[in-house]
């Protein structure tokens, strides 16, 4: 038995929530967090045709990549196909839930999925994540360290690039004064205390800060543990947005789009001039990523494979990079076969469908 509560802790494991974008809103969209699953329906957009399909495949849960609630509903009045895919799926007890930037921003997600199907090697993010590491200073005893280091390390602390079980250790001397009401594990009450104590310093991602620090707590022998939180600047370069990555062998540029289109079932593909008649690096975002131009071009890429360049954003390749819009759905589409092996590979007790509803809005003539 599993529960949608399950399938979100899993979710979190692969894509901690926490990584995604402020203004998204992932998660559990609709429904009850303690139901049991009998079946899982995978999307990239969750739509009134979708519940339907979920209802005829006696799914329960529906898991999209796109929440169908962006922003605050008021009202249920089914005046919106948000409002009436909602009402939709409270009335047969249908679970929403939806993974969006967070799976945007970890190798083995949407940009991963991509990389995999157009077979590029040696992939790296594109644009790391900055500001979502934190270092945690906490000082213990020197017959402590081995335990607190154990600890922490348990916990997912300590982990940098291809490196695990980081830390720094210096040694110090402690003091404190234990007042009235206090529990001491060493020292008198109103007396203070002197002892050789030992600082450690570990890095701990944002996603995980709060399972260290209970686990710092568990391990610590004091009843009040000296420890500090230090957000840094720094980037990890496993988290981010878009990726980089190569190419076995170069390839023509005609040969490369025609490529593109067959294996990611794209129409049309709007390009800047082709300034380039060889492909051998590839920058690329699933979505809307207009954002990471400059990184593509600074990258060194031939192409830039993306969606939702508007007009003038075109104009900004400065005859250094091909920017290849291949449509917003045709560049996540690939996120349904993604979220249905996930579940294959982690779940066993209920049924997994991929839908067959193409919910792609624009239409091509």
């Amino acid at each position: 038995m599993n529960t949608v509560k399950d399938l979100i802790r899993q979710l979190n494991h692969w894509a901690p929530l926490s990584l995604q974008e402020s203004y998204d809103n992932g998660g559990l969209i609709v429904g009850d967090a303690d139901q049991e699953i009998t079946g899982v329906l995978c999307c990239l957009d969750c739509t009134e045709p979708i519940i339907e399909e979920a209802i005829q495949k006696k799914c329960n849960v529906v898991l999209a990549h796109h929440p169908i609630v962006f922003s605050g509903v008021k009202k249920l009045t089914g005046r919106t196909y948000v409002e009436r895919t909602v009402i939709q799926a409270i009335k047969n007890n249908i679970a929403i839930v939806a993974w969006h930037t967070a799976l945007d921003s970890v190798p083995s997600g949407v940009n991963g999925k991509i990389g995999d199907v157009l077979g590029i090697q040696k992939r790296s993010i594109l644009q790391p994540k900055s500001n979502s590491i934190y270092k945690l200073v906490v000082y213990v005893s020197n017959k402590e360290k081995d335990k607190m280091e154990q600890a922490l390390f348990s916990a997912g602390a300590g982990h940098i690039g291809n490196y695990e079980e980081c830390s720094f250790l210096s040694e110090g001397t402690g003091s404190f004064t234990p007042m009235p009401g206090a529990n001491p594990v060493e020292g008198k009450i109103g007396e203070r205390f002197i002892s050789d104590e030992m600082k450690l310093e570990v890095m701990v991602p944002e996603w995980n800060r709060s399972s260290v620090h209970q686990a710092m707590v568990n391990a610590h022998r004091y009843e009040e543990v000296a420890h500090e939180w230090i957000l840094l600047s720094n980037e990890r370069a496993d988290i981010g947005s878009g990726m980089i990555g190569e190419l076995n062998q170069p390839i023509d540029i005609q040969s490369w789009m025609k490529n593109v289109k067959e294996k990611l079932g794209v129409e049309v593909i709007k390009h800047t001039p082709l300034v380039h008649t060889l492909v051998s690096k590839v920058a690329w975002c699933g979505g809307s990523g207009d954002f990471l131009l400059e990184k593509a071009i600074a990258s060194a890429a031939q192409v830039f494979i993306t969606s939702d360049f508007k007009y003038h954003r075109f104009f900004d390749h400065e005859n250094k990079i091909i920017v290849m819009d291949i449509g917003h759905y045709e560049s996540e589409s690939c996120v349904i076969d993604l979220l249905s092996d996930w579940l294959t590979e982690n779940f066993t007790t209920f049924a997994i469908h991929k839908t067959g509803i193409v919910t792609n809005p624009v239409q091509y003539f």
